[in-house]
């Protein structure tokens, strides 16, 4: 393991070098090469497909930067800028850091190269959000759409993801776009799915992440996943006795798969049958829609010749790799879930929401009669106010 970190953290390095060669002077290398260059430093930029502008969008541009991997390593991460139209309030426009909802993990899948899995689910609820006069940044993952596999539903590194993706767009309208187009200090997380379980996640660690550089305000996440380590714990040979739904099907997929490239120590491979190993290895090249397609009736209890949990130290792994915190926030932040809800239901959210109020954690949770997709815009009247108080 520490053989191949080292491995990682060295192409890691060289990656970033070449980057900055390439960047055409947006950044420069601190002593030492690539490892020392600070997290959020902007390595190139280049326009964004116009087929991936949200809506309302005046600019778009493509950026990598430096973030952190779920190795904890310095890492190449992707994102997208998208400016509203008109001139920026005093202090730049306000900004939403979006964290996207499953994608997938191949390279080929991240959303600034190819839109999001929802694009119309998604377009349409950005636009909401830059109608109300935010500018959007959004991180792709470390390792989606660069070296390495993203570390799914990875809380430690998505919030890196996040926050450096706020530092590089930052970083680069002050230095290369005029001052009616620049960006606020101050920013707010909202995310969906994956992304609003990377959204709370955040949440809890963004003032610190930011430091004095950025003024974070608070969080928005909808369909959050919680607890999603505990449901996993049972998985084994004929366990679940019946096929999951797709869906359902390929997060399970995409966990184990990035589960095994981060703690290879798991040794999860070894518990793998032929079935398994094939659905793990296609969770690593399918783009979320078209692996849903193949999964239908495909019963994730045929993937393990013995149950994960007998794995050493795989419940304690899994807790550190992708539970969520329940304690520590310091700003308000809004959550919501759909009571319809089959891809994160409602009863394994509730258990989590009670531990934060029984902490006293500042959190408004909200739940509407629709379903995973639907929440999104069912909780715009309420979310739309929530962020309004928080930015002002």
């Amino acid at each position: 393991m520490r053989t191949r970190s080292r491995t990682l953290a060295a192409l890691g390095t060289a990656v970033l070098c070449t980057a900055i060669a390439l960047s055409g002077g947006v950044a420069r290398a601190a002593p030492g090469g690539g490892a020392g260059v600070p997290p959020g430093t902007v390595l190139s930029v280049r326009p964004l497909d116009r087929a991936l502008w949200v809506p309302g969008t005046a600019h778009g541009y493509r950026l990598s930067y430096v973030s952190q991997n779920g190795f904890g390593a310095r890492a190449v991460t992707t994102g997208e800028v998208l400016i509203p139209a008109g001139r920026a309030p005093r202090g730049g426009w306000p900004v939403i850091s979006w964290a996207h909802g499953t994608s997938g993990l191949a390279d080929a899948c991240a959303p600034s190269r190819v839109g999001p899995a929802e694009k119309a689910r998604d377009f349409s609820y950005l636009a909401t959000w830059m109608r109300q006069g935010y500018a959007i940044v959004g991180t792709d993952y470390a390792g989606l759409g660069t070296p390495g596999l993203p570390a799914y539903l990875n809380g430690a590194s998505e919030a890196h993801n996040i926050v450096d993706m706020v530092t590089a767009a930052r970083a680069f309208a002050d230095a290369k776009l005029p001052a009616s187009t620049r960006l606020a200090r101050k920013y707010v997380i909202i995310g969906q799915s994956q992304g609003g379980g990377a959204a709370i996640y955040t949440a809890r660690y963004a003032t610190t992440l930011g430091g004095p550089g950025l003024s974070y305000r608070g969080a928005v996440g909808t369909g959050t996943p919680a607890n999603v380590e505990k449901a996993l714990l049972p998985l084994g040979p004929k366990s679940p006795p019946v096929a999951l739904t797709p869906g359902i099907t390929s997060y399970i997929a995409y966990i184990f798969a990035s589960l095994r490239h981060v703690h290879p120590e798991l040794g999860i491979d070894g518990i793998l049958t032929a079935e398994g190993r094939s659905y793990l290895a296609m969770a690593e090249r399918e783009c979320v829609n078209a692996f849903e397609a193949k999964l239908a009736g495909v019963n994730v209890g045929d993937w393990f010749t013995r149950p994960v949990a007998l794995l050493p130290n795989f419940a304690s792994t899994l807790s550190d790799y992708m539970a969520m915190p329940t304690s520590g926030f310091d700003t308000p932040f809004f959550m919501a879930n759909g009571l319809e809800d089959t891809d994160v239901p409602f009863a394994i959210v509730a258990p989590y929401v009670a531990q934060l109020k029984a902490n006293g954690e500042p959190v408004e949770f909200h739940t509407y009669p629709t379903d995973h997709n639907g929440t999104m815009a069912a909780s715009l009247p309420d979310s739309i106010p929530f962020v309004r108080d928080r930015f002002h």
